[in-house]
Parts: C-alpha cells; structure tokens; sequence
C-alpha cells in the first residue's frame, strides 16, 4: 500500500488520541493520528515522524500522522488502517478464489472471509507497532474488542472454519507478535485459548518505507 504527499516534521505532543501537534516547515500544524492506541513508546516529543498530506481541501486537519522513527528500530508505521490493506493484498497473492472484506460472524464483523475450493476461512487482522528488543507485542492497550473477536475465530473454528489471526508487523526485523499481557492479560489468555482449540496465528512481515508499507512474502 502506498501514500501521497509525504512529508517529514517533529512530533511536539498529543493533547488527545485523535489528534497531535506537529512542527512542519517551521510552523506547528495540528495533525489527525491514525491510530487510537496510546503509542506512548513511540510518540515522544521530537521524534520525526511521517505525514501525509490530505487532498481534500474541507479537511479540519491539513495532514495524517503516519509513522515515527524509532531509535534502534528505524521507521515504524503506526496506521491503523495500513493492516488490513496490506492484508488483503497478501491475501490476494494467495490461491483463494474468494476474498470478501468485513464478513459478519456471530455478533462480530470479522476482517476477512476466504474460500478454497470448500474450505471456508475466517482471518482477523491485528496490527503491531510496539516493539521491544526485537520482538513484537499485542496489544498497546486493553481491547476487549480483540478479545471478542478471538474468540469468535475459536468459535469459528468448531463450527468449520479455518479460522486465522494474523499480525501484520509494522515493524522491520520482528518476526513475531507476542501478547502483551502486562498491559491486557485477557488476551494472553484468549491468545493461549486459539492456540489450543487450533486456530492458526500468523505473522505477516513487512517492509517500512516513508511512502509505502510492502509485506514481504
């Protein structure tokens, strides 16, 4: 997946989870931040961080924060859309023959339903972005909503369905996502759970450019 009208600037704080200040060319811009998990890791005053600008001039805020340099992680993309759209393109480099996005499932809506043949899948998509000593973790903060959905992939799972949750690493050089369960036991546990019941975990690498995010096969 690929931006337009990237620019750089230096992060100088988040009053709330929607919005942040932003230096650009010198002059402080209020930026929308595409992602509501806390990112407190990540955005830290002066920090250079990732815009793009917006091209819809009715637009409150000029520009998207997008991604933030790390020190001794390089450039970690923080969009919480990025996932799913790097998702679906793996997902289409793959033999389904049937790819539909945001399937209802029980009483959640489950990021993708597959077919193969006349095997039926279900995958939820999970976005990383907090990284620690080389190695991934889910969630930044507490989701009841991810734990919900885990369990419907496990419920999923014993009515037919090959069920998946996948990590999309928005990260380089992380090869695995573990629960982060001093910030929300509860998934570690549901996480445990899927394992158990066979639901398959999957870890999708990517590749972090300033423009791009490219998952590698």
């Amino acid at each position: 997946m690929k931006y337009n009208k990237i620019v750089k600037g230096k992060f100088i704080e988040r009053p709330n989870r929607f919005i942040a200040y932003v230096e650009v060319n010198g002059i402080v811009e209020t930026v929308h931040v595409k992602n509501t998990g806390r990112c407190k890791e990540l955005l830290i005053k002066n920090v250079t961080v990732i815009l793009e600008e917006s091209d819809n001039p009715s637009r409150k805020t000029k520009y998207d924060l997008i991604a933030v340099y790390k020190e001794h992680a390089g450039l970690i993309n923080i969009d919480s859309q990025a996932p799913n759209k790097v998702a679906m393109e793996w997902l289409m480099s793959k033999d389904y023959t049937f790819i539909k996005p945001e399937y209802t499932y029980g009483s959640s809506r489950i990021d993708f339903y597959m077919e193969k043949g006349d095997q039926k899948y279900l995958m939820e998509v999970k976005g990383c972005t907090l990284e620690r000593d080389g190695t991934g973790y889910f969630p930044d903060a507490p989701t009841e909503r991810g734990v919900k959905h885990i369990y419907e992939l496990i419920k999923a799972k014993k009515g037919g369905y090959n069920s998946i949750l996948a990590f999309v690493i928005q990260v380089e050089g992380v090869n695995e996502v573990l629960p982060n369960v001093d910030t929300h036991p509860a998934f570690g546990v549901a996480m445990d759970d899927a394992k158990r019941e066979g639901v398959e975990i999957i870890f999708i690498r990517c590749k972090v450019f300033e423009d791009k995010l490219e998952y590698i096969d």
